[in-house]
């Protein structure tokens, strides 16, 4: 606690001591406030520029949603002997406990642990909701294409957006018809048909405020699938996705693999080879986490 001097009036020495001790404190304060300031860029959210949609919101990942896709009712992706459902959640699964061992101070949800239904906008307002720094949604993927089944194959990550082809297209209805499995799906979704491409033009006018980070751990997704079972790349994309479009963070969906390709399906079903897999997706969390901090840091030095 600071002295309250009595200084009198005449008496000059009290003065310049009293300026002396007082500037000590204040600089002894201000090298621990700059220590805080630091800290704070590590576990608080910046307050940044909302006008650039292309701006950091945040630094560091406290809490993590790892989404299971489909469940329950809802299949997913059928392969010839096992539900695209049940590669998700193992995988899933296998991440999480990753992380929980690794980072015990990153608080990690799941939109589900077994196989349940769960509806798209659970999903994400499960993540909205516990103001997650993180959302990432896994799946395998399929073609209906019977002549391409044997030749389709790699695995794919997607962030929010416009789709760009007829195959993205193709892939955004799948996953989208899910909420053909919800209850009055027509209101909750206010009329958004998943089979109709009109309805996909809403994605088109809105802005995505963390387009740069999805975009940024999807490509370490990516990069760190070129060491797993499944290295064909098919690349970074952008497709409006529900689940995505919903999540206020920022999000991605990874295809891991194809269900209907003979050999990739074997692949998948492997137990040994989904821990692989999730240790990719482990890896890239890793170095997004890492990224944002320095991203803090860098932002507190006026970098």
């Amino acid at each position: 606690m600071i002295r309250d001097f009595v200084v009198h009036p005449k008496n000059e020495f009290y003065i310049g001591y009293n300026k002396f001790y007082y500037f000590c404190v204040a600089k002894k304060i201000n090298k621990r406030m700059k220590l805080l300031k630091i800290l704070l860029l590590l576990i608080v959210p910046l307050n940044l520029n909302s006008q650039n949609t292309n701006e950091m919101a945040f630094a560091g990942v406290r809490t993590l949603v790892i989404d299971a896709g489909h469940g329950g009712r809802d299949p997913g992706a059928l392969g010839k002997y096992v539900y695209e459902k049940t590669i998700n959640l193992a995988i899933a699964l296998k991440l999480g406990k990753l992380i929980e061992e690794w980072f015990p101070d990153v608080n990690v949800l799941y939109t589900r642990k077994e196989d349940v239904s769960v509806d798209l906008n659970e999903r994400s307002n499960l993540a909205n909701s516990n103001n997650a720094d993180l959302f990432i949604s896994i799946h395998a993927n399929s073609t209906e294409n019977a002549n391409a089944r044997n030749s389709t194959m790699g695995n794919e990550t997607y962030i929010m957006g416009v789709h760009k082809s007829e195959d993205n297209l193709e892939i955004a209805m799948f996953e989208n018809s899910s909420i053909k499995f919800e209850d009055n799906y027509e209101d909750k979704y206010e009329g958004f048909d998943p089979t109709n491409p009109e309805s996909y033009i809403l994605f088109s006018l809105m802005q995505n405020e963390y387009l740069e980070q999805s975009l940024k751990i999807a490509e370490f997704i990516q990069e760190e699938f070129q060491n797993g079972p499944v290295t064909r790349d098919r690349g970074v994309k952008q497709m409006g996705l529900i689940v995505l479009y919903k999540t206020v963070a920022p999000s991605v969906l990874t295809e891991v693999g194809f269900l209907s390709n003979p050999e990739e399906e074997l692949v998948l079903m492997d137990e040994g080879n989904q821990q692989k897999i999730a240790e990719c997706i482990f890896k890239a969390f890793k170095r997004y986490k890492e990224y944002m901090e320095n991203y803090a840091v860098e932002q507190y030095n006026g970098n």
